[in-house]
């Protein structure tokens, strides 16, 4: 059973199930979207766990698609009320929606591959490198650095503490070199990046800067992998642009193939464990 995180995964669920149940009514999505005087949009976005369903919304869908089983109904009714509920996220102040997804599945992910080029992963990042972080890329109106850093450590606490996913991170040789915060701040985080790198289930490995040109240089890139029977694998991206969540098995088979190649191109975890070393003994 994924761990509930948020009301994605409930989303994702309900919306498997009623696409299953529209698909035995042999019903498109403008047929039930014509009946609920709605867009085919908003049906689509509902069956893919985009958006939530009203209670009143959902009783009246099942009638239209002919569930009467009580039992069934409840379930269901359930899970949309689990839809509507605010991830623990939601205290800390507002985040992009495509942001929002990722907190809400990665809980259950069975295996988080991760690069990046220019910063530690949030996942791995110590409170101080966070703060140092956040605080040189804060402009007004975003959510309060302070609740940004609570926030980071409270996600990591959740998905790393009980039951982890395995974790396969890849950096470029830049992250190790790039000045956030201080020597002292950048010391302490590359420590941490060594501990955990012995935990059984994490991977890390570096690209250096020697390799030349290769995948990674095309920006960050975060794959999800889940329980077969669940769901299939997402990809996420952060650029200047906005955030993306991609679903399509087209895109996440491009993600999953440039990833393969920063592999190939980066140092065994040994090799790159030592090269963690060296710089963090030349700052400490």
């Amino acid at each position: 059973m994924p761990k509930m995180t948020g009301p994605t995964i409930p989303r994702w669920q309900l919306g498997e199930a009623l696409e299953g149940l529209r698909r035995k009514t042999k019903k498109s999505r403008d047929e039930i979207a014509e009946l609920m005087d709605c867009s085919e949009s908003k049906i689509r976005k509902i069956e893919e766990g985009r958006i939530g369903i009203s209670r009143i919304e959902l009783l009246y869908l099942l009638d239209l698609l002919g569930v009467k089983d009580e039992e069934n109904r409840t379930a269901l009714v359930e899970l949309a009320k689990k839809g509507k509920e605010r991830g623990y996220w939601a205290s800390f102040g507002s985040v992009p929606t495509a942001f929002e997804n990722l907190l809400g599945i990665e809980g259950a992910a069975t295996t988080i591959r991760f690069f990046e080029s220019m910063m530690v992963d949030g996942m791995l990042q110590t409170e101080k490198y966070a703060w140092a972080l956040i605080e040189s890329t804060w402009h007004s109106g975003q959510t309060p650095v302070e609740n940004q850093v609570e926030m980071r450590m409270e996600r990591q606490r959740r998905l790393l503490d009980e039951d982890p996913p395995e974790i396969w991170a890849i950096f470029d040789e830049a992250v190790l070199r790039r000045n956030i915060g201080g020597p002292e701040i950048m010391h302490e985080q590359l420590l941490h990046l060594l501990e955990f790198g012995k935990r059984p289930y994490v991977n890390i490995q570096i690209v250096p800067l020697s390799h030349g040109g290769y995948h990674g240089l095309l920006g960050p890139v975060k794959l999800l992998e889940f329980p077969e029977d669940f769901h299939s694998p997402v990809a996420y991206a952060e650029t200047q642009a906005g955030s993306f969540y991609l679903e399509k098995e087209s895109e996440v088979q491009r993600c999953s193939v440039a990833y393969s190649h920063m592999m190939a191109a980066a140092l065994s975890q040994q090799e790159s464990a030592k090269l963690i070393r060296a710089v963090a003994k030349e700052l400490g």
